[in-house]
């Protein structure tokens, strides 16, 4: 990671003098599962002891072992492999992690890469040692040209920049979460540290967060047909024990669930139970339609012209 370096002029009206909040189930799902991994590793230890070890309680005592391995090889493999953003290679990326870095009060910026998406979309932040960095896949980078949307990249740095200053890439918060594959309570936990992750994003480019949506469920090339409000209004009235189990076993919100979080400032994202309190939308403004005019007797009518209907932008 390179000393925080000053980044071109911060885009206007985009910072705020206060941290992003943390999600308010955050920190409490964290205790569970922190006592929940300590119970684990003293039966794993209790069964060792018993002299009836098997590989699964065996690879629960390697636990700290293969985690700083594999975080460590994960790393290596975006060194070697990814391209590392800088001034002079996708400089746009670059300096939106440098400008996160410093918002978020970073001392260090992130190491950040593209790396080869093959139609996926995704992005993560992860560390090793006292190494922190970022990976961007390269489909969804392809946002962040003129072409597509470059405050909707600028959204999902905040938010993967975010995951670092929450603290969510250290060595030692993973090695207290070995209980995250416990059904329920791990997602929930990650629900909760992702919703924390938006605000860092939204903070940091709230224009973003309505296409980063868009990204989410259309993908890349279609993420402006899709209407951030009516995906957010969807939040209420898509019900059913399916709908709530689906969001229960994910490690992420669902699409709808979060963009209401993200309309809805006031409170925080919901994590068990569908949103009820949505933020109400203003509609946009449609002219009134004048009546068609009747040709003149013998006068050639042209056929309309077809025009797009008017887009409504979102304004958090």
């Amino acid at each position: 990671m390179a000393i925080l370096e000053s980044p071109p002029a911060p885009h206007h009206g985009h910072f705020h003098a206060h941290q992003p909040q943390r999600h308010p189930w955050e920190i409490g799902l964290l205790v569970l599962v922190i006592v929940s991994s300590v119970v684990v590793y003293l039966v794993a230890l209790a069964v060792a002891f018993s002299g009836k070890i098997s590989m699964l309680w065996l690879s629960i005592l390697l636990f700290p072992v293969l985690l700083y391995l594999g975080r460590g090889l994960m790393y290596g493999r975006q060194r070697a492999n990814g391209v590392k953003m800088s001034p002079t290679q996708f400089p746009e990326g670059y300096w939106l992690v440098v400008e996160a870095a410093q918002r978020f009060g970073l001392s260090e910026v992130p190491d950040a890469y593209v790396v080869l998406g093959n139609g996926q979309i995704n992005a993560f932040a992860s560390g090793h040692g006292l190494r922190r960095y970022v990976c961007v896949y390269s489909d969804l980078f392809e946002i962040g040209g003129q072409a597509r949307d470059p405050e909707a990249l600028a959204f999902v740095i905040g938010h993967e920049v975010g995951h670092i200053a929450a603290g969510h890439a250290s060595y030692w918060r993973q090695l207290a979460q070995l209980a995250m594959k416990i059904p329920f309570l791990g997602s929930s936990l990650s629900r909760s540290m992702e919703y924390t992750a938006d605000n860092y994003g939204y903070a940091f480019r709230p224009a973003g967060a309505a296409r980063a949506i868009g990204v989410l469920s259309a993908g890349k090339y279609l993420l402006r047909s899709v209407s951030f409000d009516e995906m957010a209004n969807r939040a209420s009235t898509e019900t059913g024990f399916f709908v709530w189990l689906a969001n229960m076993m994910a490690s992420h919100p669902v699409n709808t669930w979060r963009a209401a979080a993200l309309r809805n400032r006031a409170i925080a994202g919901s994590l068990f139970f569908r949103p009820t309190q949505l933020a109400p939308v203003v509609p946009a403004h449609v002219p009134a339609q004048m009546p068609p005019q009747m040709p003149a007797p013998g006068a050639t009518q042209m056929p309309p012209q077809w025009s797009p209907p008017p887009t409504r932008t979102w304004t958090p």
